[in-house]
């Protein structure tokens, strides 16, 4: 299997409790990306907007708790 087409058409095969498996792998593994490329971002200083606009915030007295209690 070499392209996305072909593991889709293998997935389409696979046996409920089998597909559950390779979903809940999926999940795992796009997580994992996802917090790989955060980690990049924020060390890159692409994240570093986020806390200025907190800091402003909390200066001006506008900072607040999230998720709202």
């Amino acid at each position: 299997m070499n392209t996305v087409e072909e593991i889709e058409q293998a997935a389409e095969q696979l046996a409920p409790s089998d597909f559950v498996r390779l979903a809940s792998w999926v999940s795992a593994r796009h997580h994992e990306l996802w917090t790989q490329q955060m980690e990049h971002d924020a060390d890159a200083g692409k994240l570093d907007f986020l806390f200025d606009e907190a800091e402003a915030e909390r200066q001006a007295g506008s900072l607040r708790d999230w998720p709202k209690k």
